[in-house]
């Protein structure tokens, strides 16, 4: 057994979460094991709304966001980077290698990932979504149902770039309600 067996591995986890939920942006989360160094940023909604959306302005937020966990966990040359394989991540690999860090693409971050969740959840909590529909099972149509409870002030939390958003679940929030008479 090699001396190098015994050493830890700096590394530092990156992942995400929001990307496919109906409302708001999407949480960044970095974790530096072992001394549990932990920050989350957000991609603000306007950028899942047109024209930021058509113009991938979330990949370029991400990115930005990249070049703060540089900033603040201060990685060196020997550091390898572990990137969720989320999509919203992709233009984040790039960006690291092309800054000479050792990246790797991974499927489960695992402790990080539940830790960007509850970000995201907590994001929703603070603009005013009740915990029932956070721990609604099917959520994104609990979701789509306080949407349409009131559209008209809620519509601007949707990630409304989705092309289902205007070609399918808009006409669904906006339906009047049972008229009387």
């Amino acid at each position: 057994m090699t001396l190098d067996h015994f050493l830890l591995q700096k590394e530092i986890l990156i992942d995400a979460a929001g990307w496919s939920e109906l409302l708001l942006g999407v949480v960044i989360g970095a974790l530096k094991p072992p001394d549990r160094r932990y920050m989350e940023r957000r991609i603000p909604t306007s950028s899942f709304q047109q024209p930021n959306f058509k113009n991938k302005r979330y990949l370029q937020d991400a990115v930005k966001i990249a070049s703060e966990i540089i900033e603040v966990m201060r990685p060196d040359e020997e550091t390898r980077f572990k990137v969720s394989t989320a999509y919203v991540l992709s233009g984040v690999c790039k960006y690291l290698q092309n800054r000479g860090f050792k990246v790797e693409k991974v499927e489960d971050t695992g402790e990080l990932h539940h830790m960007v969740e509850r970000g995201y959840v907590r994001w929703c909590s603070e603009v005013g979504v009740p915990e029932e529909v956070l721990t609604d099972k099917k959520r994104f149509w609990a979701m789509l149902k306080w949407v349409a409870e009131k559209p008209r002030l809620r519509e601007c939390l949707v990630k409304t770039g989705w092309a289902s958003w205007e070609r399918k679940w808009r006409n669904e929030i906006f339906k009047p309600a049972d008229l009387p008479g």
